[in-house]
């Protein structure tokens, strides 16, 4: 492949960091009028829009009855409301941007104590009935609580918390205090849905074990009680679908709980004067039993005070239920709300079609031992370049990929590892002016992070058998690293060190002879040449986000070249720690978290993130790489730079104040080179014409039942019905009659799980969804930044694949974001070197983090999505903040008009990933087992065995009976929402590559409401518009590109024959759907399939059993 390599330096060096840009809704708290501070409620988001809607019906609201009987109060979207007992208008207790909810009356009915987030993080309130006082019960910011209640005596609430640790009842003073935990053990057990009778000594709840169960067997909870007096725990209950949410009369006689029959859930009474039970109201709101629950597993219910009738929520309304089974009543109520929310972040990505492209990333940056060179690949070849000026030069033109580079310590040579499916994995060594390429392996294996002995005889590298990498279905290669070698540096055969598990980089310092290396779960160690007297160092830990407990253990750990010092990646942050001697035969733990607090000197390097550290060729420099950008970072120079700020500070007269923000203080920055390595983009050159076919354009309703569509290089020239488009002469036309001509697919939620560090010349997931008709995939959290690579693979036509776009990692929680600027600072790693479009937040932290990052991300133009979490509650609030997209579907159902607004007007896509379904069992086992997975033809072709049999052949669990599977019901609420102006998408998950598309696209359509055209609609023209793309992608229209599916039969009239791939066109290329043979403008069989060798399925050389 041509390249012209390039480069542009930028070079910060000891700069002022710079002011945060002001936008209208990141304002100070003076900036914003009175209004607006009511509504964001004290949350760091200032509300740019209003959703502005009436509501006769609601999702999931909790209630509860005042004691006179005279008032209910009920939480809808995040608001509080009251009304009377007999409904009507319902006035707003509370109202803004934080999510309220869980209310419950005090026995004096003069207050409500309610579950919000308005300080940041959850939390428990009360708020008087007339609005005279707001008052926060609980402290912290980094807990969950569900349901909290009363005691009757007025005097405390209990609650559930959630965090650190499994949900346990709490019990806090209504006037304050840190509160108690009631129930400790068991430790897994969760408590929640405290209920009292009308003996305060007893506390009814429900309790399950752990927080959710995937594919749960439907029996999660049962109803426990608590003796206040003793402390101990009675089980009451033992149903096969579950006990939850207890509530029992005022006279002490009755027991109201929710349980589940078959697939759907009722209300359950027990007389407790003699234990009988009977069915109350069947069916009701469908529980959450299998999902987190945030809100317990039923919404809030509550009697009468006078023990006669339950009020309890179903089918979006709210109910008063007779004890004496005669009918229930509606208790009518409408809600004018006003619901603010957060900035549209939506944003247009053209897709280039320039002759180059920059490669986005270079990898395993190598400086020499001079610190005048540098060694690093790109798309898995190597380069060196005169550091930091010079131009790169790719050394070492060969067959295979190439990895890993590590220097002689003469400079003279550089070692790396390739591999290629002929010759499988080796070690070579070079010139570093790609002279004298020599093989140093005589046997073919999984060779990784190769190293020279200090005196440059051996070179050390961790060892995998070979076939370890071809059978690795995965990102990982498990058992590919099972032994440390050495092998002469002139060539010869390789000697075992020691057997290894987890570990990775060796490397040497100064004046010793042994091997030091990272092990995972142990930190910094090292060993003799002959693998003994093994010793373990120094272990680094970060933050543990919130969570409790140990933080974050470092990914890697390597000693200084020379002195005590380690550098550590932490998450994605490095930073150096002194390494004590003389402290005991148990290595030390440094903690991170707050470097200025760590037991031993420590301290921070980065603060974008870091990936590929390597220590410069002495202890002053240390060397990383984000995207195409190299950093070096001189500790020395850091340290004079922060002993000059001190100096300054020391002088400055002490009455002057400081009105600078931390933030805006001058802070020592990196030198940074970007490497610019321009690489030819993959674009075909002619005119073809296919002709005769049913196009469905998805521009609007538009079906042409005879049309043409022109494609010129690899955009539609013309589409139209057939005759009226002016075929040039030169254009090759192809009969396409009879069949039906749609976009190409896109996957919004697609893990292709490529192999990571060492790359294939072929993944064939990637094939797999490109056969399958997948031109576009966007991977949320890919585990790596391996991705971008992969991205370049494709744009570059070096591997057959969907269009790639990717958030790369995520942002964790061990990201540790504690203000906007650190949002800013993380986030800038994916709008300034991953360029990834978008990033998911999953898990990051509070509310108050997750409206930063929101905040960032509409700064640095990209269109977050998120993870889902199996919580309703967490869902709602992303949508509100403004997320661009929730991943996998919202786990209850049914979902009613109000939610469907918020996700309309909000238009956060939801890809609901039906195949993994949250809230009931995974869809995929549906086709698992009424389908024949396991003898597919065309899946054999782009799958290896392997994979297919260890899904298909046995699954535990795999079989549910077809009631209990809710994929209807979510395809309900995706059909209420598109209807609505929203957007949606279809995301595989990566759960059978290719075919998985197809299986979740007719989830995604299973909906009676929803037609095939619609569903359609989804999986093209709305997926694009959900990343950004529909400027290109999406619509067969004139000027987009030619991305399309080929099919044999008619989607319209049946879903299914979405999977009837004749041939597929990406970016003007035409493949074969059964081979993905390319038909246009060339015409060739596709290479690098290497899970098609011979030898992966046995040929029968025996009889068998007989």
């Amino acid at each position: 492949m041509a390249k012209r390599a390039w480069m542009v330096l930028t070079l910060f060096i000891m700069c002022v960091a710079m002011p945060a840009p002001v936008t209208v809704f990141a304002q100070d708290e003076e900036e914003v009028d009175e209004e607006t501070k009511l509504l964001k409620e004290g949350l760091p988001l200032t509300p740019t829009r209003m959703l502005t809607e009436s509501f006769t019906e609601g999702s999931w609201i909790s209630l509860d009855i005042s004691p006179d009987g005279g008032t209910i109060v009920f939480d809808l979207l995040g608001d509080i409301y009251t009304m009377p007992f007999s409904g009507g208008t319902a006035e707003a207790l509370t109202q803004g941007m934080a999510f309220d909810g869980q209310p419950r009356f005090s026995p004096d009915g003069n207050h409500v104590v309610f579950v919000s987030d308005r300080s940041g993080g959850q939390g428990v309130w009360t708020i008087s009935v007339d609005k005279a006082d707001t008052t926060r019960i609980t402290r912290g910011e980094d807990s969950s609580y569900q349901s909290p209640e009363w005691t009757p005596d007025g005097d405390y609430i209990v609650v559930t918390r959630q965090g650190p640790g499994q949900g346990k009842l709490w019990m806090h003073h209504k006037n304050g205090g840190s509160g108690a935990q009631l129930i400790d053990e068991p430790d897994n057990a969760r408590t929640t849905g405290a209920a009292f009778g009308d003996d305060d000594r007893y506390i009814w709840h429900g309790r399950r074990t752990g927080s959710w169960q995937y594919n749960s067997g439907g029996s999660d909870y049962q109803l426990w009680v608590y003796d206040r007096e003793t402390g101990e725990s009675t089980n009451r209950s033992g149903r096969y679908g579950g006990a939850f949410r207890p509530t029992l009369s005022p006279d002490g006689r009755w027991l109201v709980y929710a349980s589940r029959h078959v697939s759907e859930t009722g209300l359950r009474i027990r007389d407790l004067s003699n234990g009988e039970e009977r069915w109350l109201a069947y069916p009701i709101q469908r529980d959450d039993q299998e999902s987190r629950a945030s809100r317990d597993a039923y919404p809030g219910m509550s009697f009468t005070p006078d023990s006669r009738e339950v009020v309890a929520f179903y089918g979006g309304k709210l109910w008063r239920v007779p004890l004496d089974g005669s009918s229930p009543i509606q208790i009518p109520f409408l809600v004018n709300a006003e619901v603010p929310m957060g900035p549209e972040v939506d944003f247009d990505y053209p897709i280039e079609d320039t002759p180059t492209f920059v490669a986005k990333q270079i990898r395993d940056i190598a400086p020499s031992p001079d610190g005048e060179r540098l060694a690093f690949t790109v798309m898995s070849e190597l380069y060196v370049m005169d550091y930091p000026d010079g131009e790169p030069s790719h050394i070492a033109e060969m067959d295979a990929n190439a990895s890993m580079p590590a220097w002689s310590p003469d400079g003279e040579h550089i070692a790396f590892v390739t591999y290629s499916d002929a010759d499988g994995g080796h070690l070579y060594s070079v010139g570093s002016d790609g002279d004298d390429l020599e093989r140093i392996t005589t046997e073919s294996a999984f060779y990784a992070e190769p190293v020279w002995s200090p005196d440059g005889d051996r070179v050390l590298a961790v060892r995998g058998p070979r076939r370890a990498y071809e059978e690795a279905v995965s990102q990982s290669v498990p058992r590919g690293a099972v032994e440390l070698v050495w092998l002469p540096s002139e060539g010869g055969d390789a000697t075992v060190i020691a057997p290894i598990s987890g570990l990775r980089r060796p490397h040497f310092t100064e004046g010793s002879d042994r091997i030091y290396a990272f092990q995972g779960g142990t930190g910094l160690i090292s060993m003799r040449w002959d693998g003994t007297d093994s010793r373990e160092h120094v272990q680094v830990r970060g933050s543990s986000g919130g969570g409790g407990g140990q933080g974050t253990a470092a990914g890697l750990i390597l000693m200084a070249p020379s002195g005590d010092q380690a550098l550590a990646q932490v998450g994605n942050q490095l930073y150096v720690v002194t390494v004590p001697t003389g402290v005991g035969a148990e290595a030390p733990t440094i903690s991170v978290a707050n470097p200025d607090n760590a037991s031993f000197p420590a301290s921070q390097l980065t603060d974008i993130g870091s990936q590929f550290p390597a220590w410069g060729p002495n202890a002053e420099e240390v060397h990383w790489a984000l995207g195409n950008a190299h950093f070096a970072y001189n500790l020395d120079a850091a340290q004079a730079f922060a002993d000059s700020i001190e100096a300054l500070e020391d002088s400055a007269d002490e009455d002057e104040e400081d009105e600078e923000d931390e933030e805006d203080e001058a802070t020592y920055q990196p030198t940074e080179t970007r490497i610019r390595i321009e690489v030819d983009r993959d674009i075909p050159s002619g005119e073809v014409a296919l002709t005769g076919a049913r196009i469905i354009t998805m521009n609007g309703d538009e079906v042409l039942e005879r049309g043409d569509i022109l494609i010129r290089d690899n955009r539609i020239a013309a589409v139209g019905p057939s005759g009226s488009l002016n075929i040039p002469g030169g254009a090759e036309q192809i009969d396409a009659s009879g069949t039906t001509i749609v976009p190409g697919f896109v996957d919004t939620h697609a893990h292709l799980r490529g192999s990571f560090n060492v790359h294939r010349a072929q993944p064939w997931s990637y094939a797999a969804n490109l056969a399958y008709g997948v031109t576009t995939a966007r991977d949320p959290q890919t585990g790596s930044s391996d991705v971008l690579s992969y991205e370049d693979f494709t744009r570059a036509g070096r591997m057959l694949g969907p269009r790639i776009y990717s958030t790369s990692q995520g942002v964790f929680s061990g990201e540790g974001i504690s203000s906007l600027n650190e949002a800013r600072d993380v986030l800038r790693r994916y709008s300034e070197y991953f360029d990834t479009k978008t990033i998911k937040m999953y898990g990051a932290g509070n509310r108050e983090v997750r409206q930063w990052i929101i905040q960032a991300a509409y700064e640095l133009e990209l269109m977050p999505t998120t993870e889902g979490s199996l919580d309703l509650q967490l869902n709602l609030t992303m949508a509100q903040d403004g997320y661009s997209g929730v991943e996998h579907n919202l786990p209850s159902v049914p979902l009613y008009n109000d939610i469907t607004q918020l996700f309309a007007q909000s238009n956060t896509a939801t890809t609901p990933t039906i195949v993994v379904t949250y809230g009931g069992p995974w869809a995929e086992n549906y086709y698992f087992t009424n389908t024949d997975v396991l003898r597919d033809e065309k899946l054999a072709t782009f799958t290896p065995f392997e994979e297919i049999y260890q899904k298909a052949a046995r699954r535990v669990p795999g079989w549910f009976d077809e009631s209990q599977y809710i994929h209807k019901e979510i395809s309900d609420f995706l059909d209420d929402v598109v209807e609505a102006g929203g957007r949606a998408g279809v995301g595989s998950h990566g759960q059978l590559q290719g075919l998985g598309y197809h299986w979740e696209l007719w989830l995604v359509g299973s909906s009676d409401r929803m037609t095939n055209h619609e569903a359609l609609q989804i999986a093209t023209i709305i997926g694009a518009d959900a990343l950004g793309l529909d400027n290109d992608l999406g619509s067969l229209e004139v000027g987009k590109l030619a991305d399309l599916v080929v099919l044999d039969e008619n989607p319209l009239d049946d879903l299914h024959n979405t999977n009837t791939v004749r041939w597929v066109m990406k970016n003007g290329r035409l493949f074969e759907g059964a081979t993905l043979n390319e038909r246009w403008p060339e015409q060739r069989a596709p290479e690098g399939f290497y899970w098609q060798s011979t030898g992966a399925i046995p040929t029968r050389t025996t009889s068998g059993n007989e």
